[in-house]
């Protein structure tokens, strides 16, 4: 898989990355670590060498699954993870950043991002030069590559990118969830900051497997997924009705279509999780698909069918 170049920095990615949220386990159902590591492992034999985890998957087993997984190619992989919002003043941030590589064994991380802004989730507000302070001080030591901010607004991202150099946004970005494209997207396009979108397949509802009635397990946080209630999710299924005509005449999946689109969006990266090594094998393919402009075209006005009816939140839960 052709790699990209993340911002300005020296790190170079895959244009779709594997997600190991669900390896975390937390806020999943039936997750088991053996199927966690050979889907990582297969992932990486697909061509995918950038994994994306986070302190706060399962507390730190996500970090742990990855190191079990990867720690024997570690030269050959790039390692993403996040410090969670409880954990932004600088001491914090150097202890948070010291945790994740003991977890992920290994003495740099390639791209270390916040993984939301101060003050969510009733965390305590600190000012973005303090915490920017912390991640500059890292990556001095080296510690860390690169520098990148997750579900922060332009806004947001342009205070961030006064005190430092920020390489990647990370938002909730996919055919059918695209309110980064009004906000943050021409500034990350203007200043080269790669965007590494997570949920590109919707929590799984652009892969079409789910029914017209489906029901979450409560304990699943897609059961408080906007985009799987009421009206958004019938008109979710009546875009994939659409698009199903385009997947078969590329002679691929849907999830691959819409993984396909993502990454030929300005500046646009894929982050994909997967449960099983098949699903990981499936998603590296997606880069292997190519649309054409007209196609493109196609398949915006198809997501538009659901995006046109969503508010302006870029909260994809009803937490």
């Amino acid at each position: 898989m052709e790699k990209r170049r993340l911002g300005t920095s020296d790190v170079q990615i895959t244009p779709i990355l594997m997600g190991t949220s669900q390896a975390g386990k937390k806020m999943w159902v039936g997750i088991e670590d053996a199927d966690s590591i050979k889907a990582i492992k297969a992932a990486f034999e697909a061509g995918i060498t950038t994994f994306d985890t986070a302190e706060v998957y399962g507390e730190g087993h996500s970090e742990q699954i990855v190191a079990e997984a990867l720690s024997d190619v570690r030269d050959r992989v790039e390692y993403a993870t996040k410090v969670f919002a409880n954990h932004l003043k600088y001491d914090l941030v150097i202890e948070a950043c010291d945790r994740s590589l003991k977890n992920l064994k290994t003495d740099y991380i390639d791209l270390y991002q916040i993984h939301w802004p101060s003050g969510s989730f009733n965390s305590e507000k600190v000012p973005i030069e303090e915490t920017m302070k912390a991640l500059n001080h890292l990556k001095e030591l080296g510690k860390i590559r690169a520098i990148g901010v997750s579900n922060f607004s332009r806004t947001q991202l342009q205070e961030a990118a006064n005190y430092g150099r920020i390489d990647s946004l990370q938002p909730p970005y996919s055919l059918f969830w695209r309110q980064v494209e009004k906000d943050a997207v021409p500034y990350c396009v203007e200043n080269n900051i790669s965007i590494v979108a997570y949920s590109p397949l919707a929590q799984g509802l652009l892969t079409g497997k789910f029914a017209a009635d489906h029901k979450f397990d409560p304990q699943d946080n897609r059961a408080k997924n906007k985009l799987f209630q009421g009206e958004n999710y019938q008109r979710a299924q009546q875009a994939l009705d659409k698009l199903r005509p385009i997947a078969d005449r590329h002679n691929c999946t849907l999830a691959q279509l819409a993984l396909a689109w993502l990454i030929a969006q300005p500046q646009a990266n894929a982050i994909a999780g997967a449960r099983h090594s098949s699903q990981a094998i499936a998603n590296a393919k997606a880069a292997d698909v190519k649309l054409s402009e007209d196609e493109l075209q196609e398949i915006d006005g198809i997501g538009r069918i659901v995006t046109d009816h969503l508010d302006s939140s870029s909260i994809m839960w009803n937490w």
